[in-house]
């Protein structure tokens, strides 16, 4: 199959080296040209939970390029994702679907409104653990599961297809028919860990270790499930802070990609991860205090480094 990973950071770059080692066709496309000429000119190295690999592929800066793709798979940071999928409109053959994977909220509703919900399908990344190394080189630490939904309704046959592609390439994938479940489970855990680890310089087990992060942390767990079940949203556990806290036990050694945009200079998803649960939390008459003072403190954080406009 020929398919686009658009958006080649850490997580575009475990989807694109396993899927191209599955014998696809695979264009990586990313703005950071460093990294796009390192893969062109050595490949594109990963090595961790699959193994260590070079995998030879397509990359490239510029989307038209790569011509019509029978899948495209939007891996951008959540800002980006409206963006991305402008750009892809001449990569889509004809009933090509477009899986779009970040964390956080709103990512299939900014690329539904850019390409129409009747191509966007939602995918929800789990226990990776995934950084750059260098340009051409990424790591990830976990292969837990990608979970795979349709925008609203049930599995459908498209999905199952793409769910195919993906346990091909090694991935443990289950399809869901209601994604936004999962979505709303691994934001919670998301905003539990995300801000306080990028605030502190604690990964997650530094967080479950000490009693004044863990308190604050805890009580995002707390806001977060309100807020789901405010909005209708089942979830899979009746109490969230032991849900978080068993989640957090398995990755004790991780740093959130909110840590490593903030560490390299980088703006980061406070805005789809912690200020999305504030967003939503208002608007559905639930409290989110920890939440809102976590989103206005990294907010400022980042200015105070020049990675955002004050």
């Amino acid at each position: 199959m020929k398919i686009a990973v658009v958006g080649c950071g850490a997580m575009g770059s475990v989807y694109a080296a396993l899927l191209a080692k599955a014998g696809n066709e695979i264009w990586a496309v990313d703005v950071w040209q460093e990294h796009v000429d390192a893969i062109r000119a050595n490949g594109l190295h990963i090595e961790g939970a699959s193994g260590d690999n070079t995998v030879v592929l397509n990359a490239t800066t510029e989307a038209s390029e790569v011509g019509a793709c029978e899948l495209v798979i939007l891996a951008t940071k959540a800002r980006h994702v409206r963006a991305a999928a402008k750009s892809v409109v001449g990569m889509l053959a004809p009933e090509a679907p477009v899986l779009t994977i970040q964390n956080g909220l709103g990512s299939g509703d900014a690329a539904a409104a850019a390409l129409g919900a009747a191509r966007v399908t939602i995918g929800v990344a789990g226990g990776f653990g995934a950084k750059m190394l260098a340009p051409g080189h990424a790591r990830h630490e976990g292969m837990e599961m990608i979970r795979l939904g349709e925008m609203e309704g049930p599995v459908t046959l498209r999905l199952e297809a793409i769910a195919k592609v993906w346990r091909n390439a090694g991935f443990h994938v289950k399809c869901f028919d209601d994604i936004h479940q999962l979505i709303w489970e691994k934001l919670i855990c998301n905003g539990t860990f995300s801000a306080v680890c990028t605030l502190t310089g604690l990964t997650a087990g530094g967080v479950l270790d000490d009693a004044d992060a863990w308190a604050v942390a805890s009580a995002c767990a707390s806001e977060g499930a309100a807020v789901a079940r405010a909005k209708g949203i089942s979830l899979d556990f009746d109490d969230a802070v032991a849900y978080v806290h068993a989640f957090g036990s398995k990755i004790r050694d991780g740093r959130p990609s909110m840590w490593q945009d903030m560490d390299a200079g980088r703006p980061g998803e406070i805005d789809a991860i912690n200020g999305a649960i504030a967003g939503a939390g208002k608007a559905a008459g639930v409290d989110t205090p920890t939440h809102d003072t976590l989103t206005a403190l990294v907010r400022a954080a980042e200015v105070a480094r020049g990675i955002r406009e004050g």
